[in-house]
């Protein structure tokens, strides 16, 4: 299948990861703020995601850095270096490094990379931030990128360039990846359903937790059935829901309010979490209801990674043995951190803000807990 493994010094010891993300292909992000003269020239939605080929990409890449640039030129305060980043990109991704490098949690990801300069990025991006990537495969082909145009809102314009022969698929997972490790972190994805599927079986096989994440509104809108069936299939332990997604999970059926979303997931999730922004979230766990203000400055600089930094901190609340509400404060410290710099990747500085905040509410810290 022109797999192979990565090479030793690009993986991590051999001892099983705490908590695995499956993310199938290997994902780079370009992520640049842009203003509304750039974003009015681009074909196709606002705010939305729409794939494009790679030539295409490539045009979009080299106009954006030509808009930063200019910036750069008008504005003194303008720094290109901080406003154009290149980094591992994909939901689970941001997910797993921020369990790794905010929480000192042992992650690994299961996925495959291209043989390209981008596979490269991303492998050492992931590397230097302590992710296992013994589960990694090296395929011939480009590894998927994506262009993240960011507007003064904060608010998110997604142009990704995927590759379908830089994937892992579903004959090439085995129990030995599983083995040892306690979670496995997915996201819901139509055109990964099938590897979806047979990651879960073989994790369920090996007595790990599944935490699952609803990807997006248009996801759930378009491709709802094969979402339910995951969910009453009684193999998704955890499952990540925003306002938007739980809004369409319950459209047509009952009042889409997060409420009746977290009572919903909760008939199949021993723990439901739908959260809503900046006005925090709202979790349960068995009879426990918990609502969490969110953390941090109410106007985002990127959003991007929020909900998948949320993730990070409530997983490793549940991983400590944190109580529900403990475990919404530590997703929202987490989350809060991301927003405040550009990318999915928490900076060092945003990580301290983050340990702050966590001390100011009484919540263990990795430096902290026992």
């Amino acid at each position: 299948m022109g797999a192979e493994a990565l090479s030793k010094n690009e993986v991590a010891p051999a001892e099983a990861p705490l908590v695995l993300g499956l993310q199938p292909s290997a994902l780079v992000d370009h992520v640049a703020p842009v203003d509304w003269s750039l974003l009015h020239q681009i074909p196709g939605e606002h705010g939305g995601s729409i794939p494009i080929e790679l030539g295409e990409l490539e045009n979009l890449l080299r106009e954006v850095k030509i808009h930063v640039l200019s910036c750069h030129d008008d504005d003194d305060g303008c720094n290109p270096s901080s406003d154009f980043k290149t980094l591992a990109g994909g939901s689970v991704a941001n997910t797993i490094r921020g369990l790794s490098n905010g929480f000192g949690i042992s992650s690994g990801i299961i996925g495959a990379c291209g043989d390209d300069d981008q596979g490269e990025l991303f492998v050492n991006n992931m590397n230097f931030n302590g992710v296992d990537l013994s589960r990694l495969r090296k395929k011939k082909g480009h590894t998927a990128q994506c262009v993240c145009l960011v507007d003064d809102l904060g608010n998110r314009t997604m142009r990704p360039c995927l590759s379908n022969a830089v994937k892992v698929q579903p004959e090439e997972l085995t129990k030995e990846d599983f083995q040892g490790s306690k979670w496995l972190v997915l996201r819901y994805a139509i055109l990964n359903l099938e590897v979806i599927q047979a990651a879960i079986l073989l994790a369920k096989q090996e007595g790990l937790l599944v935490s699952l994440d609803m990807a997006s509104f248009e996801m759930v809108r378009n491709f709802k059935q094969p979402l339910v069936k995951l969910l009453e299939s009684g193999n998704i332990d955890l499952c990540f829901a925003n306002e938007d997604e739980a809004t369409e999970l319950l459209r047509g059926e009952q009042d889409a309010d997060p409420l009746n979303a977290v009572e919903f997931l909760a008939k199949y999730c021993q723990w439901a979490v739908v959260t809503l922004g900046s006005n925090g979230c709202i979790a349960k766990h068995g009879n426990e209801i918990a609502r969490v203000p969110a953390r941090g400055e109410a106007k985002a600089k990127d959003a991007t990674g929020a909900g998948d930094l949320f993730a990070s901190g409530f997983l490793y609340g549940v991983i400590k043995g944190l109580s529900l509400e403990e475990c919404c404060q530590v997703g929202a410290c987490s989350g809060g951190s991301v927003v405040r710099s550009l990318g999915g990747e928490v900076t060092l500085e945003n990580r301290h803000w983050m340990y702050k905040q966590m001390q100011i509410m009484n919540l263990p810290t990795p430096h902290t807990d026992k």
